[in-house]
């Protein structure tokens, strides 16, 4: 049994698309996950399985959509992908967020980081105030806090790549890793 995240994408935002939790997670269940367990309001379930990795994100996706009417965007992340994101991020990225609000931009396959680059490239980054790298299956945004009206990360949000990616605050990340290490 292998430990994952998945990160379900436009749930419980604005009051549009609620979805209890406790229903995901006897959702989850009842489709054959074990050790299930949510953090926060915004889709972020825990689970193990044994299922092969490449199957995991359609079949969420046709279970969640059977379950609750809402076509969703799932994207899955191994404990050990996770941990990789979280080590792998940028020198100081996230460690101030006084001043900067981190974001890592989880990405469902088939998109890139490369692709995400093109359109943040493309005029997504305002200077001075965001900055953008890629990862492994991620990008990671940040603004700086004081200017975070001013940024243009809502350019990412109006492109077609924003359908295939699902955004958390780093706080938000880093807890969901400690979970699955088991250290909460």
């Amino acid at each position: 049994m292998t430990r994952y995240v998945a990160l379900l994408r436009g749930i419980n935002v604005g009051g549009r698309n609620a979805v209890p939790m406790a229903d995901l997670r006897a959702t989850f269940e009842e489709a054959g996950y074990s050790d299930v367990s949510t953090y926060i309001q915004s889709g972020n379930v825990l689970f193990s399985s044994d299922r092969p990795r490449g199957e995991l994100e359609p079949h969420l996706e046709s279970v969640l959509e059977a379950r609750f009417g809402i076509p969703m965007v799932v994207v899955v992340r191994s404990h050990r992908q996770l941990k990789s994101v979280v080590t792998k991020a940028p020198a100081g990225f996230g460690e101030d967020p006084d001043t900067y609000h981190s974001d890592a931009m989880f990405l469902r396959a088939p998109l890139t980081a490369a692709q995400v680059m093109a359109v943040i490239e493309t005029g997504a980054l305002r200077e001075g105030v965001d900055r953008a790298s890629p990862g492994s299956g991620v990008v990671y945004f940040s603004r700086l806090s004081a200017q975070r009206t001013r940024s243009k990360m809502s350019k990412i949000l109006e492109s077609p790549v924003y359908k295939q990616l699902t955004i958390r605050s780093w706080s938000t990340t880093t807890k969901l890793l400690r979970l699955l290490d088991g250290a909460g």
